[in-house]
This record gives structure tokens, C-alpha cells and sequence, in this order.
């Protein structure tokens, strides 16, 4: 590590320093998954890139690197990076939204914590859309191909997410049932938003 990425990651001292970073970055609507390392040059972020450069940097404070794989209906998935403090779950996310990011750690549970957003997880047109959540993946198993710092594409990673098991949140009946989410908390969400990275659902 060179001594300019040496301080920057000095710079952060507890996971919510982290989000206020990654709020600050654009929003990434290309289909690559960048490095921390590229994400740090670059400056911009996806989602899935937000969870990888989250998890890196939480690994810095002595967190394991933990992601988790949010799977919705008609809408994008999502991925964040998860940490435990006081024995309990906290995560930090990059979204192109305003609602699926930052959450304190104050959950008993993951799937506690994955709950906390499902009335603000919904398409465009405000179908509330989250349907499943993956284990939690321990990012250290990908070290051998220097995940933090290659200018690889890590796609890769990605396909194995779909690859593990997903715990389902909703039967049927359950889906069916869902109300939309209000206009104003939808059009709250999608606030500045970048338009070419956002999911565009089919109307039912």
C-alpha cells in the first residue's frame, strides 16, 4: 500500500465516515465492478462497488469484510457491507437512492437488519420490491486474487453471489398483498438520482 492510500484511509475512524465518503462519490451506472484501490482513484461507485470499498475499509478498523446480497423483484439488487458493534448489525451502502444506505448498528439479527429496508426498498413506480437475502460473505475468501487492490474487472464476485443461499422474505400471498410505497417517500427516494443508473420496471 502506497503511503498517499495510507492516509487517505486514515481519514476514517468509525463505519458512518465511510458512508459520508461514499455519499459524496458519483454514482457509477457503468456495468464494471471496480477494486477499492480503482474506486479510491476513480471516485465513483456502483452499489456492488460501494459494498466491496465499505468492506475493505472496515477490514482497516478490524471488522471482518462482510457483504450481503439483497435480491428484488422487477427492481435492482442491492449489496452492503455489513459490521457488528455492541453485538449487533450495522451497514454501510452505496445506492443510487437516498433511502438504502447508512444503518446504525442497533440490529439483533441480519435478518433484523435486512427488514429495516424493506418500506424503502421499491421501483420507480413505488412496487416495494426486496424478496430475498443472501448469508453473509466473508470477502477474505477472494484474497488470493487481491480483491482490494486489482485492476481487475470483479465481476466475478458477483456471480458467486447468485451462486449461495438466499433466505426468502415473502410468500405469494404476501407479494400480493403489498401496497405501493407513498408518492412522496418515493419521489423523496429517487431525489437526485442518476437517471441512466436506475432500474426501469415493467408495468404489471
Amino acid at each position: 500500500m502506497i503511503k498517499k492510500e495510507w492516509m487517505f484511509l486514515k481519514q476514517f475512524k468509525k463505519p458512518f465516515d465511510i458512508q459520508t465518503y461514499l455519499n459524496d462519490l458519483k454514482y457509477n451506472s457503468e456495468y464494471v465492478t471496480k477494486s477499492p484501490r480503482k474506486v479510491f482513484k476513480e471516485k465513483t461507485a456502483n452499489c456492488f462497488e460501494g459494498a466491496l470499498f465499505a468492506a475493505a475499509v472496515l477490514r482497516t478498523m478490524g471488522h471482518k469484510p462482510l457483504i450481503v446480497d439483497i435480491v428484488a423483484e422487477n427492481d435492482d439488487d442491492h449489496v452492503i457491507a455489513i459490521y457488528k458493534q455492541n453485538n449487533c448489525f450495522g451497514a454501510v451502502a452505496k445506492s443510487n437512492t437516498t433511502l438504502l444506505r447508512f444503518r446504525e448498528p442497533v440490529y439483533r439479527n441480519l435478518r433484523e437488519l435486512i427488514m429495516s429496508y424493506f418500506d424503502f426498498y421499491f421501483n420507480t413506480i413505488g412496487e416495494k420490491s426486496l424478496r430475498t437475502y443472501s448469508n453473509s460473505v466473508n470477502l477474505s475468501k477472494f484474497d488470493k486474487y487481491n480483491w482490494m487492490t486489482t485492476d481487475d474487472d470483479l465481476e466475478f464476485i458477483g456471480d458467486y453471489l447468485y451462486t449461495i443461499k438466499h433466505h426468502k422474505i415473502l410468500d405469494s400471498k404476501s407479494v400480493r398483498l403489498l401496497n405501493t410505497a407513498d408518492k412522496e417517500i418515493v419521489d423523496l427516494c429517487f431525489s437526485g438520482s442518476i437517471e441512466e443508473g436506475l432500474f426501469k420496471p415493467k408495468k404489471k
